[in-house]
C-alpha cells in the first residue's frame, strides 16, 4: 500500500514539472504577444486570429512556437495518461513512456510539416501550403488548452477518469475538425485542382494515425 502511495507521489512530481513548464510557455505567449493572445482565445467562435496573422513568418513567429511547445508537451502528457487509465500494466506509470511520446509527436509533427512544404515546393503552392498549415497549427494548438485541462483534471482531481478522457478527446477532436472544415470551405478550388493528392494526403497523415491510437487504446 505504502509502495502504490510512493509511486503515486512521483508521479506527480514529475508531471507536475511538464504542466509548469508547459503553463510558462502560454504565459510567455501572453506576455509577450497579448493583444494577438486575446484574438487567439476565441479561436473557434471566430476565425479572426487566422485572418489577421496570416502572413510572412506565420508558421516561425515565437507567439506560433510557444503555443506549438505548449501544445505537444501537453498532447505527449495526455496520451500518457489515457493510456494510463486503460492500461492495467504498471510500466505504463514510467516516465520513459511520456518521452517516447513526446519524441514520436516530435517527429511525426516534423516529417508531417516538412512533406507539405516539400509538396507545396514541387507543385509551387507554398504559400498555399504555409496559409493552409498556419491555420491547422494554430486550431491544433488551441485544443492545446483543453488538453492541459483535462491533464490537470486526471493529475490532481480525478485520476483514472475514463469520462474527463472521452469528453477531453471529444472536444479536442471537435476544435480541430472545425479547424478542418474551415480551412478545406477556403481552399475549395486547390482541392478539386489536386484531388487525388488531397485524398492521399487525408489517409495517410491524418486519418490512419488517429486510427492506430484509437486502436491501440481500445485493445
Amino acid at each position: 500500500m505504502n509502495d502504490a502511495l510512493l509511486r503515486t507521489v512521483e508521479n506527480v512530481d514529475w508531471i507536475t514539472i511538464i504542466l509548469s513548464c508547459s503553463v510558462l510557455f502560454m504565459v510567455l505567449a501572453k506576455q509577450l504577444f497579448y493583444s494577438r493572445f486575446v484574438t487567439f482565445i476565441i479561436l473557434p467562435f471566430n476565425n479572426k486570429y487566422v485572418f489577421m496573422y496570416n502572413k510572412k513568418d506565420k508558421l516561425s513567429h515565437w507567439f506560433t512556437i510557444f503555443l506549438s511547445i505548449f501544445q505537444i508537451l501537453n498532447f505527449a502528457l495526455f496520451i500518457y495518461l489515457a493510456n494510463d487509465v486503460f492500461s492495467t500494466s504498471t510500466l505504463t506509470n514510467s516516465p520513459y513512456l511520456f518521452y517516447g511520446i513526446i519524441g514520436f509527436l516530435m517527429v511525426y509533427f516534423l516529417i508531417k510539416v516538412l512533406v507539405q512544404l516539400a509538396n507545396g515546393l514541387i507543385f509551387n503552392i507554398t504559400d498555399i501550403i504555409t496559409e493552409y498549415l498556419f491555420k491547422k497549427i494554430s486550431y491544433l494548438n488551441y485544443s492545446g488548452l483543453v488538453m492541459f485541462i483535462a491533464n490537470m483534471l486526471l493529475t490532481y482531481v480525478l485520476k483514472d477518469s475514463k469520462a474527463v478522457v472521452y469528453a477531453s478527446s471529444f472536444l479536442i477532436i471537435l476544435i480541430n475538425v472545425i479547424g478542418l472544415v474551415i480551412v478545406l470551405r477556403n481552399h475549395q478550388k486547390l482541392i478539386a485542382n489536386n484531388f487525388f493528392y488531397f485524398i492521399l494526403y487525408l489517409c495517410t497523415l491524418e486519418i490512419t494515425p488517429l486510427v492506430l491510437i484509437g486502436d491501440y487504446f481500445k485493445d
